[in-house]
C-alpha cells in the first residue's frame, strides 16, 4: 500500500514499504518534511513528469568511513595534489553539475529543478553539504548530500574530470566525523572503495543511536 501525505507533517512507519522501496506519495519537499524524511530514513526520488515520490528501501548501500579502501593507484593520484578540495564553498554549482550527470544505470536525471531549490534551501538552514574538488581553478568534481545527526546521507556526485568525485568522498571519508555515509544506490565503483549493504533496520538504527565519537 502506497501511503498519500497530506499537509500534516509526517510519514508512515519506513517497514512499510513496498518491495521497490517505495512508501509515500506527495507532500512537499520543505525543509522540515525533508529533514523529517532523512531523520526516519526516507528520501525523495522522482522525474518531473511524476508526483513527489518518497522512498525508504528495505536495503542501503553505505560506507564506513574507517571501511575505506583507497587504491594503490588512486593513492599515488593524491599524492600528486592535483586537486584541490573545498566543502560548501559552492553547493549550488555542485547540484546543478549533479543534475547534468545522472546517476549510473539511468537515462535522466532525477534532480529536478524544484529538488535544486529544495536542497539548496536546505543548505542555507545548514542541513545539506557539498564537497567540491578544484583543478587549476575550475570544478572538477563534487559531491553534496544531507547530514542527519551522524549520517551522511549522500544525494549525487560528478566527475567532470576522471577520479574527481572519488576524490571527494575520499576526502569526506577522512576529514569529517559521519559515523556512516549513505550511498543510496549501488554501484560498482563504490563497492570497490569498501561499500556494503545493511539492512533498513541496521540504517535507521544507526540514524536513531549512533555511537559517540571518539
Amino acid at each position: 500500500m502506497i501511503f498519500r501525505l497530506d499537509e500534516r507533517l509526517l510519514f508512515p512507519d519506513p517497514a512499510l514499504a513496498e518491495p521497490d522501496g517505495l512508501l509515500a506519495i506527495g507532500g512537499d519537499l520543505s525543509a522540515e518534511r525533508l529533514m523529517l524524511a532523512y531523520k526516519n530514513g526516507i528520501f525523495p526520488w522522482y522525474s518531473d513528469d511524476e508526483p513527489i515520490l518518497w522512498y525508504s528501501p528495505h536495503e542501503r548501500f553505505v560506507l564506513h568511513p574507517p571501511e575505506l579502501r583507497i587504491s594503490k593507484s588512486m593513492k599515488k593520484i593524491l599524492r600528486t595534489n592535483v586537486f584541490t578540495i573545498t566543502i560548501n564553498r559552492n553547493f549550488a554549482e555542485v547540484i546543478q553539475a549533479c543534475s547534468a550527470a545522472p546517476r549510473e544505470g539511468q537515462a535522466g536525471t532525477w534532480i529536478t529543478d524544484d529538488m535544486i531549490a529544495a536542497y539548496i534551501n536546505l543548505h542555507k538552514k545548514g542541513y545539506a553539504h557539498s564537497v567540491e574538488v578544484w583543478q587549476n581553478n575550475s570544478l572538477a568534481g563534487g559531491l553534496y548530500g544531507v547530514q542527519a545527526g551522524d549520517v551522511f546521507c549522500g544525494e549525487s556526485m560528478f566527475s567532470a574530470v576522471s577520479n574527481s568525485s572519488k576524490a571527494a568522498l575520499i576526502w569526506l571519508c577522512e576529514n569529517s566525523n559521519y559515523h556512516l555515509i549513505d550511498c543510496q544506490v549501488y554501484t560498482e565503483h563504490l563497492l570497490s572503495m569498501g561499500a556494503r549493504m545493511i539492512s533498513r533496520a541496521e540504517y535507521i538504527n544507526a540514524l536513531h543511536n549512533t555511537p559517540p565519537k571518539p
